[in-house]
C-alpha cells in the first residue's frame, strides 16, 4: 500500500475504504473483510451512519492485526462541545476495542449560521482533539469540509494545526483555492465523494476513449484522478468485485491531456458545497 506521511511523521494510506452503510449487517461486516482481503488498510467509520460498530465486527473477523490499520471516524456537527467531544471519542475507542484511532476529524465546521462565536466554538472543539492527540488516543487529528476561513482560524489560534482536511473532490469539484492554502500549510487533502459525476461522465464519447485506452472502468479512472491530483481518495462498496477494482488503480496513470480534460470538465449538477452556513448537506 502506498503511503504519504503527515507532518508529524504519521502515515497514512492513500485511499481508504469507507464502511457501508447497509441494512444488510452481515454484507456489511463481509466487505470489511474483502477490503482489507484485498489491500485496503485505511478503514474509515462515520459517526453520523452510525456503522462503528459495524467495523468493530468487521475487524474482529478479519483477524488482521491492529496495529497494521489506519482507522478514522469523525465528530458530527452536534457534537461541538469540550465534555461532548471526549466522550464521544472514548466511547468510540470502547467500541472498536482499541486504545487510539489513527485520524479524528471533525466533520462540518461550525460558521455565522450557528451563531456569533463559531470560531471560538471551533477552537474549543480543536483544543479538546489537541488534548487527545497530546494523550496518544489520537495519533492525528484533522477536518473535514472547512473551507479557507475555517482553516485559518485554526492554523492561527491553536497549537496544533490540523493534519487533513476532507473535502469532496472529483472532476466538476476540484476546490483549488483551498487544496492551494492545505499545501502551503503541510495540510494532507483527501478526497470523499470522488465517483459523484460517474454516471454523468460515462455518457461522453471522450470517457468511453478513455477507458479503452487504460483498460479501466470508470470509477478506477476518477479514483486515480484523484491521487494524480495528489488528494487522497475514499472509496465504498458493498460488492466484492468493486471492492478489488476500486483497489487496483495503482498499475496506471492518467497521461496529461486526459487529466487536464477531467481537471477541467464541468457540469451543472456538479459544484462546490456552500459549508459557510454550518449545516452539512445529508449526503456527506
Amino acid at each position: 500500500m502506498d503511503m504519504v506521511t503527515l507532518y508529524n511523521g504519521k502515515k497514512m494510506p492513500v485511499i481508504g475504504f469507507e464502511i457501508c452503510n447497509n441494512s444488510d449487517e452481515e454484507k456489511a461486516v463481509q466487505s470489511i473483510v474483502k477490503a482489507i482481503e484485498v489491500g485496503f488498510r485505511h478503514l474509515d467509520s462515520a459517526a453520523g451512519f452510525q456503522n462503528e460498530k459495524i467495523m468493530s465486527q468487521g475487524l474482529k473477523k478479519s483477524g488482521f492485526p491492529r496495529e497494521e490499520l489506519f482507522l478514522t471516524s469523525n465528530l458530527m456537527v452536534d457534537g461541538h462541545d469540550y465534555s461532548n467531544v471526549r466522550a464521544k471519542v472514548e466511547r468510540l475507542l470502547e467500541i472498536l476495542g482499541t486504545d487510539y484511532l489513527d485520524l479524528y476529524l471533525i466533520h462540518w465546521p461550525l460558521d455565522e449560521g450557528t451563531g456569533e462565536d463559531w470560531d471560538k466554538e471551533n477552537l474549543e472543539t480543536w483544543r479538546v482533539m489537541e488534548e487527545l492527540y497530546e494523550e496518544g488516543k489520537l495519533k492525528a487529528i484533522g477536518v473535514s469540509n472547512f473551507s479557507i476561513n475555517h482553516l485559518e482560524n485554526i492554523v492561527e489560534h491553536a497549537k496544533i494545526k490540523p493534519m487533513v482536511n476532507r473535502l469532496r473532490i472529483h472532476p466538476g469539484v476540484t476546490q483549488n483555492d483551498v487544496r492551494e492554502y492545505c499545501k502551503k500549510y503541510d495540510i494532507i487533502v483527501q478526497a470523499c465523494s470522488p465517483l459523484n459525476p460517474l454516471n454523468v461522465l460515462r455518457k461522453e464519447n471522450r470517457i468511453r476513449e478513455m477507458l479503452e485506452k487504460y483498460n479501466k472502468s470508470l470509477a478506477q479512472v476518477l479514483l486515480r484522478f484523484g491521487i494524480d491530483l495528489d488528494v487522497l481518495p475514499l472509496t465504498k462498496s458493498a460488492h466484492a468485485y468493486r471492492i478489488e477494482e476500486n483497489y487496483d488503480i495503482f498499475d496506471f496513470k492518467l497521461d496529461e491531456e486526459d487529466y487536464n480534460y477531467l481537471f477541467h470538465w464541468q457540469h451543472v449538477d456538479f459544484t462546490e458545497s456552500d459549508n459557510q452556513n454550518g449545516q452539512p448537506p445529508q449526503s456527506v
